[in-house]
């Protein structure tokens, strides 16, 4: 996982990465396979049910494999275990959070990995489809 400052989304920059005299980094490529989410615990503790709903439905599991899964599976079960134990270690928590970043959580580990979540795209006309067919209509071109 790359360290350091999160870096700018790629259209904040100024120009390509390449043309800063960075080497583009090549990409090995495998092939996806199927994969389902698994059904939560159900004695789970109410905040490891929350991330686990919320990884299910979030843009990065698009990425999600099963071992993802599995893993998700075990950090939410840890997390678990933390929030119901009566003695609580820092170092279990700063352990489950490190191992969270492993599954791009948060947008900062996502953007360091540089993969962006953008917003849907809108469905609907754009605004410039919708003023060509007002003028159409204003001129009698449209029966």
């Amino acid at each position: 996982m790359a360290r350091g400052p999160v870096p700018n989304r790629s259209e904040d920059l100024a120009r390509p990465r390449e043309r800063k005299g960075k080497d583009i980094v090549t990409v090995t490529k495998g092939v996806a396979r199927p994969s389902w989410i698994p059904d939560p615990d159900p004695g789970w503790h109410p905040i490891a049910r929350q991330l686990w709903d919320a990884l299910a439905v979030s843009g990065q599991s698009d990425f999600y494999q099963q071992s993802d899964w599995a893993l998700a599976f075990s950090l939410c079960d840890d997390l678990s275990h933390y929030k119901n134990s009566p003695k609580r270690s820092g170092q279990m928590l700063q352990t489950i959070y490190a191992a969270m970043e492993r599954l791009l959580v948060a947008e900062g580990d996502r953007r360091r990995v540089r993969i962006e979540l953008d917003e849907p795209q809108d469905t609907g006309e754009s605004a410039a489809v919708l003023a060509i067919a007002d003028y159409r209509k204003e001129l009698g071109l449209d029966a």
